[in-house]
């Protein structure tokens, strides 16, 4: 932990003291929280400390009323002022101090200012807090703004002047701005109430465990398909509607929850939480009518299941997923007009066809007639532009004429090459589009948040308003309590930089941004060997050996012999000398990671960040065991299964994996993916909703139809997929029997199939031949949703943030972390940890933070690095590209306003409070 010198500080003085006299006598609550902000919310409630905050605040307003300027008081004044207003304490709470006691002028800037610039610790303790009317500050009881250019006071958070906003005035503020400022980095846009119940229960909305909670039981209800008939795994009828029943009832108390911290009238003005109502209401219609049908002996269809995705679309944890949804939405009318024009072309080729072969008598390999049917003529050409068919569609004509080529040759560049190129480049350009609008729209918001918590925090400091230091590591406490000291430390030195005591608006605004940026925070600790066989640990063997280690040449040297493993794992198994040679190998990757175990200490070297080691470590001991066990099977002569060796190979091959770690280039990259991979999340939640819905579909379509049936089997019809109108088919003589809607994950596994494109329309074809000809158009449906628009924006998504992502990478740009942690002499450069040098860094050099007035705390070896996922959040990320576009006196609008805009309102060319209305 960073520790910093507790000196006086000049603001510590006057009337500070009697108000530290007074902290130091009744703590605040927020100072005895220690958990997370569901206790420091919980802390607050108490039946004392209410009672003890009702009296500060009465002991407040009758100081505030005898002084009608902003200015300190001495320590005797303070001192008299609180004795006399002792013997009023049972008065109402218009009573003032008398006016005999005077009120002495303000020192000098000279002396408040002091020698020097104040250590952090003791920064800020004793100015007093004063606030307007509004809760914005001013001059006590005035009601007059602290500064002119102060803004006055937003609707939604305007506090009803009642007791219990009185009695806690101070921590419902900094409730409120705890609030405010998670989401303003999480991109949160609930407009919540401000009353201290409603801020606390949305404290507890938010809260991990509830979110983690409200996911579980979406997947439990989404997986539930595979339990009910045609089920994988069945259950019985009970089990199933006990288990719907309770995710429904989890996701009432979820919406009931987030009516309770919203605001009326925009709950029930919000589609997404009708919809989910709808959906609870529809789901427990058709439960009740299934379960009547049921006891009769009915067979009905559970047409509700096709509702559950709507629960992972809606709730407001799935803000990412709609982004997704309103960018498709968005984007479809520029879609429509390209598929137009698609069509247009594709019936136009299609007549052209059936004019050229129609009465040409030419036959498919299959016996069947060639291009004498429009509607096959459509669809097969329309396969064609997928190429899954080609050639095989071209080649009656080709063997006919080979001048019919160049009808092909025309239709292939113009609809495969040029219009299916052109979808890709109309997705990407308005999907960009749209994206910047929605960033853009998430800054203001995020902007706006900040400000609002400023407001709430504010004081006023000379010629400006500012937070005190004080009030600034509670709030990040609050908002971020898995956070170290140390890290706060640093962030508050990034945002203090010249160390006044406090945080300024500009500072103030970044803190989202910085909370959102990861930081590894590293230790240096001694060798277990160094305390314990210091004599023996330091000679200089040992000190040879361990400079060995964390020489480049040794990390090369390894990487040639898993290279030369990896030739090895090619050849036969059951050569005896390569045989042989596995365990050479194994030994020379433990004696690897016993030498790195002594060289570095172990608590750093299997530190949570470290994930290569742990995978080394991990890979070669399981390799090691289950090359143990295969041996030892072998060798009683019983040994009859495949699976240990498989795992065995796997195992020998992931070692391959290690070298990617040790090349530069490919670090990179592979950092840009891992940092990338919430939107792959993102969009996998998407197809995952889109491959509900059709599977739910194609089960109710396609049920039964099509049997899978052993190789050995001797049931009737087994080669036909126990259909006899599939005898013949190319679905029945490429064996694709497997591949059906029986049951939920089988469903899955042919939508999966459908996604790669290829021998999709022998899929079509198939269950178009085992139900009827208009079939085809479900395949054609999944192909166009998934395919041309899904897969699309997936791909545009995927490009815009990896170059956003890797230009960053490439460009090393240093965020303000990385300059005050190198500024303050206690930063790790990334190749330090790639090349295994920290450690030894760390024991040839002692970093300590230096404040700017001379003070030289230790650190006992606390350094820092960025780590190589920079953002917590997808958005962050994006945002960047964004924000400097919006100038910080730009204050945005309110958030009335700012919900309400539409995505291209919401992106005017020179973002203005005006030009944004």
């Amino acid at each position: 932990m960073l520790s910093f010198p507790s000196s006086a500080s000049p603001v510590s003085s006057g009337s500070g003291s009697a108000h530290g006299s007074r902290r130091r006598s009744h703590p605040e609550p927020t100072a005895r929280a220690k958990g997370s902000l569901a206790q420091a919310a919980s802390s607050f409630s108490c039946a004392a400390a209410r009672r003890r905050w009702r009296y500060r605040c009465r002991q407040r307003r009758k100081r505030r009323r005898a002084r009608p300027a902003c200015q300190p008081t001495t320590a005797p004044a303070a001192k008299a002022a609180s004795s006399a207003q002792r013997t009023t304490r049972g008065r109402s709470a218009s009573s003032t101090i008398p006016a005999a006691i005077p009120i002495p002028a303000p020192p000098p800037a000279s002396a408040a200012a002091g020698a020097g610039p104040a250590p952090l610790k003791a920064t800020g303790r004793g100015r007093r807090r004063v606030r307007s009317r509004h809760g914005r500050g001013g001059c006590a009881g005035t009601g007059t703004p602290r500064h002119p250019r102060s803004l006055p006071p937003p609707s939604i958070t305007q506090f009803p002047r009642s007791s219990s906003h009185t009695a806690l005035c101070f921590p419902q503020d900094l409730l409120l701005a705890a609030a405010f400022v998670s989401d303003a980095q999480y991109n949160r846009n609930i407009p919540f109430k401000t009353s201290p119940e409603a801020v606390r229960l949305y404290h507890l909305y938010n809260h991990w465990m509830m979110r983690t909670a409200t996911y579980f039981f979406i997947f439990l209800n989404l997986s539930l398909a595979l339990f009910e008939e045609p089920a994988v795994y069945p259950l019985p009828f009970l089990a199933t509607s006990v288990l719907e029943v309770l995710c429904l009832l989890v996701f009432l108390g979820r919406l009931t929850h987030f009516a309770k911290v919203t605001l009326h009238n925009v709950f029930w003005k919000d589609t997404k939480n009708i919809c989910i109502m709808v959906a609870i209401l529809l789901s427990l219609t058709d439960l009740a009518i299934y379960g009547v049908l049921r006891m009769y002996d009915v067979r009905s269809i559970r047409w509700s299941r096709i509702v559950r995705p709507i629960f992972l679309i809606n709730f407001a944890e799935s803000r990412q997923i709609r982004r997704a949804f309103r960018s498709i939405r968005n984007t479809l009318p520029e879609i429509t007009y390209v598929f137009l024009l698609f069509m247009f072309s594709l019936l136009m080729f299609s007549l052209m066809a059936l004019k050229l072969f129609g009465e040409r008598n030419l036959q498919t390999a299959e016996g069947l007639p060639y291009f004498r049917n429009y509607l096959e003529i459509v669809f097969d050409l329309y396969v064609l532009v997928t190429t899954a068919n080609s050639p095989d569609v071209m080649m009656p004509a080709f063997d006919f004429s080979s001048w019919y080529t160049l009808f092909f040759i025309a239709f292939v560049i113009i609809n495969t090459y040029i219009f299916m190129s052109l979808f890709l480049a109309v997705v990407y350009n308005n999907y960009k589009k749209h994206l910047k609008n929605e960033i853009r729209k998430l800054a203001y918001m995020k902007r706006r948040k900040m400000i609002e918590a400023f407001n709430l925090l504010k004081e006023e400091e000379g010629e400006q308003f500012v937070v005190r230091e004080a009030q600034w590591k509670q709030l990040v406490k609050l908002v971020a309590p898995d956070t170290s000291s140390s890290h706060r430390e640093l962030l508050l030195r990034i945002s203090d930089d010249e160390q006044k005591g406090f945080v300024d608006k500009k500072s103030f605004v970044q803190l989202a941004d910085l909370l959102n940026i990861q930081v590894v925070t590293l230790r240096v600790r001694r060798h277990p060997l160094a305390r314990w066989v210091p004599a023996l640990y330091g000679s200089a063997p040992s000190r040879l050996l361990r400079s060995i280690v964390r020489h480049r040449a040794f990390v090369w040297t390894y990487d040639a012999i898993i290279l030369i493993n990896a030739i090895f794992i090619a050849l036969d198994e059951e050569t005896p000398y390569i045989s042989y040679a596995e365990w050479v190998f194994l030994a020379l990757y433990i004696i690897e990671i016993l030498l790195k175990v002594y060289t570095y200490e172990p608590r750093e070297f299997f530190g949570k960040t470290q994930f290569w080691n742990w995978f080394d470590t991990l890979i070669i001991f399981a390799a090691l065991t289950a090359t143990i066990l295969n041996a030892t099977l072998k060798s009683t002569l019983k040994y009859n299964s495949q699976q240990i060796l498989d795992i065995v190979f796997i195992l020998r091959v992931l070692r391959l994996i290690r070298i990617v770690d040790s090349i530069q280039r490919f670090q990179v990259i592979m950092n840009t993916l891992i940092n990338i991979v919430p939107t792959m999340l993102t969009f996998g939640g998407l197809t995952l909703v889109v491959y509900c819905v059709f599977a739910i579909i194609g089960m109710e379509l396609f049920h039964g139809k099509i049997q899978y049936f052993p190789a050995n089997s001797n049931a009737p019809h087994a080669l036909e997929c126990g259909n006899p109108a599939l005898k013949d088919s190319l679905f029945a003589r490429g064996k694709y029997c497997k591949n059906n809607f029986n049951n939920f994950a089988s469903s899955f596994i042919v939508l999966m199939e459908l996604t790669v494109v290829n021998q999709w329309h022998v899929f079509a074809n198939g269950f178009a031949n085992v139900t009827v000809q208009p079939a085809k158009l479900y395949f054609i449906a999944f192909h166009i949703v998934m395919v041309i628009i899904i897969v699309n924006i997936f791909v545009s998504f995927i490009l815009e943030a990896f170059f956003v992502e890797y230009s960053l990478e490439k460009s090393e740009v240093e965020t303000a972390i990385e300059q005050k942690i190198q500024e303050l002499g206690m930063g790790v450069q990334e190749d330090e940890l790639q090349h295994e040098q920290l450690l030894d860094n760390m024991e040839s050099a002692e970093h300590e933070l230096e404040g700017e007035g001379g003070t030289k705390p230790q650190s006992k070896g606390l350094v820092f690095k960025i780590a190589s996922k920079r953002y917590r959040t997808v958005d962050a990320l994006l945002q960047r590209m964004f924000e400097a576009e919006i100038p910080l006196e730009d204050e945005g609008l309110s958030f009335e306003e700012i919900l309400n805009l539409s995505p291209t309102s919401a992106a005017p060319r020179s973002p203005s409070s005006e030009s944004a209305a």
